[in-house]
């Protein structure tokens, strides 16, 4: 358990995919969860064992809604945000959806904690903030700053948000800076499109870019870990940190473990090109977690090992 006592915890997204995974396992610790999801992303199906429970509670509400998110946070120990835009190709076609679902719900959420004096936040950001960096390992005090994504964009006006919230109103926070976070219940992603377009066409594979693209992956569960180890042991006013793994994958090579675990032989692999998937992409990235590490925490698996492990448990699912 995170603390010698049960808590109550407020977690936004909480029935999306690293949301109801985090829910799990703080219920599994024997905390309190209150869910606040307006389920445009988020399913049922991935609380539904929890809604029994008398250390539960699921809010359907949307966080656009500050007067019910204000009435809804009152009396927690500590809020994790996770609601967000989960895919950053979205902000392409809708301009808005970033600014909305990433920059004003996180002000929502943080002017909501300082009216219900709630003091203690924990945000979901992502290595999308950092923009086109060179192939090194990325620390956490990397700098300019330049995110080349709408989505990045909203996820590091947030942090700002969440920094000057803590300065302002004597709050505390917990950064977390996620690399490609991989799993079941997955919504989104490389892997989650895969098996879509195979299961259309499993002669064929179309891959956006020209498949070098290389990210670390991170498995669901890992993520789930860091969260919870940084929030337990790290106590600065802000802290911040990656939360990833030192190795990478690049896509062609998930494209190749795919068929493989699905058994599907011969399958022609055709590119649209260029270096990137989408205007936005950041085609390399390396993550160092040198801070994390130090602290006591590191990824149980690799960013292979993550990615396999999530195409069985979502090819068993599926």
């Amino acid at each position: 358990m995170l603390n010698d006592k049960a808590m109550k915890c407020f977690v936004t997204g909480g029935a999306g995919f690293i949301g109801s995974h985090l829910v799990d396992r703080l219920i599994a610790d024997g905390h309190y969860v209150s869910i606040y999801d307006n389920f445009s992303v988020g399913k049922m199906e991935f609380i539904n064992q929890h809604i029994k429970s008398d250390r539960f509670k699921l809010v359907k509400a949307d966080l656009l809604d500050l007067p019910m998110l204000k009435k809804s946070i009152i009396g927690y120990d500590v809020v994790f945000h996770l609601a967000a835009n989960p895919e950053a190709r979205w902000g392409i076609e809708n301009t808005e959806l970033d600014l909305k679902q990433e920059t004003i719900v996180t002000y929502n959420v943080l002017e909501a904690m300082r009216v219900g004096r709630v003091r203690r936040i924990v945000f979901a950001s992502s290595g999308t903030i950092y923009g086109e960096t060179p192939p090194l390992p990325i620390a956490e005090d990397y700098g300019p700053v330049l995110p080349i994504s709408l989505y990045g964009a909203g996820k590091l006006a947030s942090e700002g948000l969440v920094s000057a919230f803590c300065g302002t109103f004597s709050m505390q926070a917990w950064i977390y800076r996620f690399a490609n976070v991989v799993g079941s219940r997955a919504t989104h992603g490389v892997i989650y499109d895969f098996i879509n377009k195979l299961k259309r066409n499993p002669r064929q594979l179309e891959i956006l870019g020209d498949g070098s693209q290389c990210k670390p992956y991170l498995h669901v569960d890992d993520c789930v870990d860091g969260m919870l180890f940084g929030l337990k042991n790290a106590s600065d006013r802000v802290n911040v940190f990656n939360l990833g793994c030192t190795t990478t994958t690049n896509v062609s090579k998930i494209a190749d473990m795919l068929t493989e675990e699905m058994g599907l032989k011969g399958v022609v692999f055709r590119y649209t090109g260029g270096d990137r998937g989408w205007p936005g992409d950041v085609p390399q990235f390396m993550c160092n977690v040198d801070k994390a590490s130090k602290m006591g925490w590191k990824a149980r698996h690799t960013s292979d090992e993550a990615v396999r492990k999530a195409i069985k448990e979502i090819l068993r699912k599926e």
